[in-house]
């Protein structure tokens, strides 16, 4: 499976996501988008419809976390909406995982790529120990939530830029590091703690980084997609 570029659409509503993809209709290869919570809460099941539609690939950022029997059910649902990517949080439990990829997988044995969420990049260390009473180190957590996720049969996880290459160490090569916290070197870091460039996410071993922002708010979109598109995937 090839390296490839998601863009975040984390818009409040169909206009302004509409408004950008339209920006960017030019680029002859749909780009893979994100539809995460603020907009699909806004819109509902809908706005993946249209956008699909449209030729992009989708990766559906709900990351669910709930008991086994109802994650199950709701990623049923999600199936049936054609994404191409969901997740969940690994924190959840081994058997919740378990239960999320029998009820993803279609009658045909098909299902969309799962991954699940280790910790979010904008928890450091000290946040999570603080917070979370998680008294083992963020990369120890991180590798131990990782593991979990491959045995349950989750095909990647979403981690820092930072683990990814680790995580293939833990895990193999096959198992997907799907990484958000991406800026340009000369860019704002904005809320995130854990974060790097597109050309060094490549070469540490991401397989999918996220960007947002430094593509959704650029002057010229379609500039700074290409540019991390020429920095991440050569």
């Amino acid at each position: 499976m090839g390296k490839d570029v998601i863009i975040a659409l984390d818009f409040s509503g169909k206009e302004e996501v509409f408004s950008f993809l339209d920006k960017i209709s030019g680029i002859a290869q749909k780009p893979y988008v994100k539809i995460g919570m603020e907009l699909y809460y806004a819109e509902g099941p809908a706005i993946v419809r249209e956008i699909k539609a449209r030729g992009h690939k989708i990766f559906l950022d709900l990351k669910l976390h709930d008991i086994p029997n109802t994650v199950k059910k709701a990623m049923a649902v999600l199936a049936r909406l054609d994404v191409d990517m969901c997740n969940l949080h690994a924190s959840g439990t081994v058997e919740m995982m378990k239960a999320a990829v029998e009820g993803l997988t279609r009658p045909n044995g098909t299902r969309p790529i799962l991954i699940a969420v280790t910790q979010l990049t904008s928890t450091s260390e000290e946040r999570m120990q603080k917070d979370l009473l998680i008294s083992a180190p963020l990369d120890e957590t991180v590798m131990h939530y990782a593991k979990n996720a491959a045995e349950a049969g989750v095909d990647g996880v979403v981690c820092s830029p930072l683990e990814a290459g680790k995580v293939h160490t833990v895990c193999g090569n096959n198992f997907l590091t799907v990484t958000p916290g991406i800026r340009f070197a000369d860019g704002d870091v904005g809320d995130q703690v854990r974060v790097t460039t597109p050309e060094k996410a490549k070469e540490i071993g991401s397989d999918y980084i996220v960007v947002g922002r430094p593509v959704t708010a650029a002057a010229d979109p379609v500039a700074a997609y290409e540019r991390c598109v020429k920095e991440f995937v050569g």
